[in-house]
């Protein structure tokens, strides 16, 4: 079977590993049930969810046929290494930093990956999403994250 179209085949098996990667570590967790689901019940449906995207994807690849192969071309590693390491430097901030400081700066942090920074635009983001993710996180779900650095008390 010939592959058409080399980015959708990669892209497809990158969902289906990482799908099926997710699905083995959500079943660590309880499952519980529809009506009253545990911890590893979302992850799981979202989990499945992508590897069926994947498949689909793949499929398309190996099916339709697109102009020239359609080949991968260079990897953007600024971009991928920002957001890698953004999301890990949040990851280790939000317990010292709180929700309101790590937001804004996981944002910034992030928004240095493109090619167009325009600081309106990134602190406008920055209040809408930090007041969006307290809203949903700490008043919705009720969730203890600390708000404020923990060296503010």
């Amino acid at each position: 079977m010939k592959i058409k179209s080399q980015r959708d085949f990669v892209s497809g098996l990158m969902f289906i590993i990482v799908g099926v990667a997710f699905a083995i570590g959500a079943g660590n967790y309880p499952m519980g049930s529809s009506a009253r689901p545990g911890a590893g019940y979302f992850p799981l449906i979202l989990s499945v969810i992508l590897a069926l995207l994947g498949a689909v994807v793949l499929f398309k690849s190996l099916t339709i046929e697109s102009e020239g192969g359609d080949p991968i071309g260079r990897i953007a590693w600024r971009p991928l290494l920002v957001v890698i390491g953004s999301i890990a430097f949040f990851g280790l901030a939000l317990p010292r930093l709180g929700m309101f400081v790590t937001i804004p700066l996981l944002i910034t942090l992030v928004s240095l990956a493109g090619d167009e920074f325009r600081w309106k635009s990134v602190l406008l983001a920055c209040v809408v999403l930090t007041v969006g993710s307290w809203a949903v996180f700490i008043l919705g779900l009720g969730l203890t994250i600390p708000l404020k650095p923990s060296f503010m008390g």
